[in-house]
């Protein structure tokens, strides 16, 4: 029999250890790194290519989209699985990118190992905002339709946002003003109905996964 082969990354060893006591029980997963940080998963999938990474999208200086940003631009075959907290389900699923999957961590370990098999199949899964059961991902988001009010400034920044930028290498690359930057930022938060820069960023990695997939299905001219 085959076993999945998985990298776990959360900021909190207790998660950890659960993830692999439910993981280690069962005979078709294999837990191959577990990581507290980014540098160290980014590492383990680039050394052990697993199938499957679980990253905690709550993990501090925008870890988990680092990771992300990581597994799209070597054209990593692994599928990236948000285990989020059922509090910030909305905003990570609103901002999920077509090729990641989202998982609640307080799913039953029975449920979790499930969705880790239909993942490991081929499938992507998202948890129902209403009912919290998993769904097939749907494309479309408030979020991405709201993009098209953004201007060009504001795409730029949203784009260097999504590069992990802080607000002074921002101002640096675009030689503008950090006050010019957080009035940017502002805009952009309130035009996408959204509170922070780790959704912005998803919502940037997010419409450049989209695009992508656009390009690839387009017939040749």
């Amino acid at each position: 029999m085959r076993r999945t082969s998985v990298v776990i990354a959360d900021r909190h060893p207790v998660v950890l250890q659960g993830l692999s006591n439910v993981l280690g029980a069962a005979a078709d997963f294999n837990i191959v790194a577990s990581c507290s940080d980014a540098a160290s998963c980014i590492e383990a999938i680039r050394n052990l290519a697993p199938d499957i990474a679980i990253v905690d999208p709550a993990m501090p200086e925008l870890a988990a989209l680092r990771i992300l940003s990581a597994i799209n631009s070597e054209n990593r075959s692994t599928h990236l699985v948000f285990f989020a907290a059922s509090e910030d389900c909305e905003l990570v699923l609103s901002a999920t990118p077509v090729t990641c999957s989202i998982v609640l961590k307080d799913t039953a370990p029975e449920a979790l190992v499930q969705s880790l098999r239909h993942i490991a199949n081929g499938h992507n899964l998202l948890p129902s905002s209403q009912s919290g059961s998993i769904v097939s991902h749907e494309q479309g988001t408030n979020s991405e339709s709201a993009l098209t009010a953004l201007t060009d400034r504001e795409r730029q920044i949203m784009r260097l946002v999504s590069e992990g930028l802080s607000n002074k290498e921002i101002g640096r690359r675009l030689n503008i003003a950090d006050g010019t930057i957080k009035v940017h930022l502002h805009n952009i938060f309130q035009k996408l109905e959204i509170s922070n820069r780790t959704v912005l960023a998803a919502l940037a990695i997010a419409q450049h996964d989209r695009a992508t997939v656009t390009r690839e299905k387009a017939p040749p001219d």
